[in-house]
């Protein structure tokens, strides 16, 4: 693909990682420029998913994993007490909380209003309603 394809919002929410819903709230926010068609649907531009997408050169070891449940969002606070820390980030109006190593956290360079993934791994889910 060339840096002037155009992707409808799920293809880029898949290459992003990320849910349908929430690359939908981006665009109405404005958080990720997109096109718009004569019909009024939008298209996002392949390179304005480059900010959103860890650069190859700053990986030591893999670039991709399997893990489909990457929440992409920024670090809102990193406590680190001893040999563990705290790391939430804002995903959406969401906040996922990690417990990590320190050095982890370290390593990461991890700083409150950042950009951080969060995988999430599990072997059950439960959904509820408010």
């Amino acid at each position: 693909m060339s840096s002037s394809t155009l992707l409808t919002p799920r293809q880029a929410a898949e290459k992003l990682g990320i849910s349908y819903p929430a690359l939908k709230h981006w665009i109405l926010a404005g958080r990720i420029r997109t096109l718009k068609t004569p019909g009024g649907h939008h298209r996002v531009p392949l390179d304005a998913l480059d900010e959103f997408l860890p650069s190859a050169a700053a990986h030591t070891g893999a670039t991709r994993i399997s893990g489909r449940n990457q929440l992409l969002g920024t670090i809102v606070e990193v406590v680190v007490d001893g040999l563990l820390a705290k790391v939430v980030l804002a995903v959406g109006n969401q906040r996922v909380t990690a417990i990590i190593t320190a050095d982890a956290v370290r390593e990461l360079d991890l700083k409150p209003g950042e950009q951080a993934v969060a995988l999430i791994k599990a072997t059950e889910v439960m959904v509820g309603r408010p």
